[in-house]
């Protein structure tokens, strides 16, 4: 089993305290951004690779989805994510996303957030996820962004009375495992380089569609503690890809 430490009853208990998992998809700094490079759900089928809460299969079912299947290694995840969801179309998995194992052809549309920074093998669940669209389907996904990720730390550099200086970036090239302190907890991540994100979409097949770097949303600037800091440096990474229309799976 991959790592996971959202099944460990400590740092749960510290996610679950997140305005994100408090308020869902409206507590995400990143919503406003990713909403809007979204697709039409009615009547597709959609895979959540790392649904976490569910809140974006939730999404999917309420705006019309034939069906949505949620994908996730942990169980405490998935617990919370079945009590909050009412829609009958949707099911959930419990397992890696480097496991992940469908008939070819069997999405739509294929959506992650904030889960690839966990994953070694970013080309290996990129080369299933693929296969697992049905032509001209859509791949919409977040991660942290490389700047956030390259010195491995994720905090700033503070001065001496504690104020925020800058955010360190190093070791920007050397792409691998990442000692993160998320939470107050040392968590595995993973880094790579913007290149290695768009050039592994490309080799897969993938046609690019869109990048965006959600900033934090006017609403939460000077509400949310510590979200204007967050103009200072990117955070995630937001890119919508495409399957060609005419790329049929064997």
């Amino acid at each position: 089993m991959k790592e996971n430490r959202y099944d460990d009853a400590a740092f749960f208990e510290k996610y679950s305290q997140m305005e994100r998992s408090k308020k869902g998809l409206a507590g995400a700094g990143e919503w406003e951004t990713l909403e809007k490079l979204l697709p039409d759900f009615h009547g597709k089928r959609v895979l959540d690779a790392g649904c976490g809460y569910g809140w974006h299969c939730i999404y999917a079912a309420e705006h019309g989805a034939a069906s949505v299947v949620g994908v996730d290694i942990s169980e405490k995840m998935l617990q919370v994510a079945e009590e909050k969801t009412k829609a009958g179309c949707v099911t959930y998995v419990r397992t890696a996303m480097e496991d992940m194992d469908f008939p070819a052809e069997s999405f739509d549309i294929v959506l992650s957030s904030l889960a690839f920074h966990y994953v070694e093998d970013f080309s290996g669940v990129t080369e299933k996820i693929f296969r697992f669209l049905s032509p001209g389907g859509t791949f919409v996904f977040s991660a942290e962004h490389p700047v956030f990720t390259a010195a491995g730390s994720q905090d700033w550099y503070y001065g001496k009375n504690g104020e925020i200086l800058h955010f360190p970036v190093d070791n920007y090239y050397y792409e691998g495992k990442r000692d993160a302190l998320f939470l107050g907890e040392h968590v595995v991540k993973y880094h790579r380089t913007l290149t290695t994100y768009l050039e592994t979409l490309r080799v897969c097949g993938f046609e690019l569609k869109r990048v965006a770097e959600p900033m934090p949303p006017a609403s939460m600037v000077d509400t949310v503690p510590g979200m204007r800091d967050e103009m200072r440096r990117p955070m995630m990474i937001i890119i919508s890809a495409a399957k060609p229309a005419g790329r049929r799976e064997p």
